[in-house]
């Protein structure tokens, strides 16, 4: 928590370093009767700067200890953004944006949800896409975006698929549901999009994967990039 607190407040004085500016010219001049408004203003500058540090990072604390939460308990979803609202608002330079979102998967009772989002470079094409994947608690409906999953879905990260005894590949590109199915596998083998993956100790997982994708898409003449590509027979 503190080094996380340590990074939020140096981000918040990059745009607060008046106040600090404020107080070195204070005590740079002596202490000088006229410019004690300086005093003051730097204190209060700073206070705040400090005050939304520490307010940003319990926050951010939270959050990451209820997505914790959420990947172990949860269930993942898919929503559907079914409103788009600007709310004239910039955070560090970026739009926020409210979502409304109709959000449904297994064992989630459908329901729609409300968001504000930081509608950054990355996130844009998701959401305009209009299909996201979120973590649901299904007793609560308490739910998070998952971002990294949505770039999945929505063809931001390849979907490319090849097998060892095969020569050609397979593209699941804009396949939504085949993804969800294979995205709920790898969760519930606590495998990572990101991760590097000894299939060999995943049998079941390596199967039920190969068996999805192959229902979902031909084989296409050839290979591609192996950057871009998900060997699961390795």
């Amino acid at each position: 928590m503190v080094w996380r607190y340590l990074r939020v407040q140096a981000s918040v004085l990059m745009y607060g370093m008046i106040g600090p500016f404020f107080l070195f010219l204070y005590f740079a001049s002596d202490r000088d009767e006229f410019m004690r408004w300086f005093l003051w203003s730097g204190l209060v500058i700073t206070a705040v700067c400090v005050l939304t540090a520490v307010v940003m990072t319990v926050h951010g604390e939270r959050s990451a200890a209820k997505t914790a939460e959420l990947e172990q308990t949860g269930v993942l979803a898919l929503a559907q953004v079914v409103d788009l609202q600007e709310t004239g608002t910039e955070v560090s330079g970026q739009p926020l944006v409210k979502l409304a979102l109709q959000i449904s998967g297994p064992g989630v009772q459908p329901f729609t949800g409300r968001d504000r989002v930081i509608a950054s470079m990355a996130r844009l094409p998701m959401i305009t896409g209009r299909k996201l994947v979120v973590l649901v608690d299904p007793t609560t409906s308490e739910y998070q975006i998952d971002w990294e999953r949505s770039a999945f879905i929505n063809g931001l990260t390849p979907a490319v698929f090849t097998f060892a005894d095969e020569a050609g590949t397979y593209d699941l590109g804009g396949k939504v549901e085949p993804l969800m199915e294979i995205l709920r596998i790898l969760k519930a083998n606590g495998i990572g999009l990101n991760d590097t993956v000894d299939w060999a100790s995943h049998p079941v997982a390596r199967q039920q994967v190969r068996a999805i994708v192959r229902r979902a898409a031909a084989p296409q003449a050839t290979a591609g990039d192996a950057s871009a590509t998900n060997d699961v027979d390795r």
